[in-house]
Order: C-alpha cells, then structure tokens, then sequence
C-alpha cells in the first residue's frame, strides 16, 4: 500500500520528511482519539477525595437510599452490563475489558459503557441524586 501511495517518492532524502509526517499524523490521530474516548480525563480511584468519617446522619441517609437505588438498578440491568461495571471498578482498562468480554473492536466497548451508563441513569429516575 505504501508503495502504490507514496510511488512518486524515489529520492532517499525525501523519505525522511516523509516519515516524520506519517508518523506526526498517525500521533495525532491516536491523541485525537483518546480524547474522544475519554482516556485522558479519567481519575484513577484512589486519587479521588475520601469521604469525611464525621458526616451527619442526613447525608448517611442520603447516601444508604443512594446505594439501595444503584443496587436495585443494577438487579434490573442485563449481565453484559452488570459485568462491564463490574470490570471498571475492579480498575480494568477498556482494551482489558475488550478482551475479556471477547468484543470484536475497543468501539464495542465503548458503545456497552454508553449504554450501560445511559440504562442506570434511566433506572435511577434520571438522575444520580434523590429528587427531593
């Protein structure tokens, strides 16, 4: 393919420029691409703020009827989705859960966690919070 592409190239010095510019585009590509997917705005877990011991009892209430809405949403959900929220918190990468899910393509992945994401937000009433 590269030689049908690029057959107007003979000369030696003309193949690094345009190497560099392969490459220079297959990095922005790649950079693009992780953006979209979110790769880079990820938090890892234990980077994330603790909770303080000392909370009041109104929001330990709050929080024990948020757990209670996430499990019962989560009885609700299918096994695809259930597992794949599973995966995530065990701290699995998508190219990991790719392939342990045996998805054809990571974009599968990516379209199970849209929609798994989407399914428990709708379980839950639409939103993460309780509506007062």
């Amino acid at each position: 393919m590269l030689l049908e592409k690029y057959a107007h190239v003979v000369a030696l010095e003309d193949l690094l420029p345009l190497s560099l510019r392969i490459v220079r585009y297959k990095m922005m590509g790649l950079h693009q691409k992780r953006t979209r997917h979110g790769e880079y705005t990820q938090v890892p877990a234990d980077e994330l703020p603790l909770a303080d011991p000392r909370s009041n009892q109104a929001v330990e209430l709050e929080r024990r009827e948020q757990i209670d809405r996430l499990k019962a949403a989560l009885a609700e959900m299918g096994e695809r989705c259930r597992e794949l929220f599973r995966l995530k918190l065990e701290g699995k990468t998508f190219p990991e859960i790719q392939s342990i899910l045996g998805a054809a393509s990571i974009n599968t992945v990516y379209t199970w966690d849209f929609r798994c994401r989407k399914q428990m937000l709708e379980l839950m009433g639409g939103g993460w919070e309780t509506k007062r």
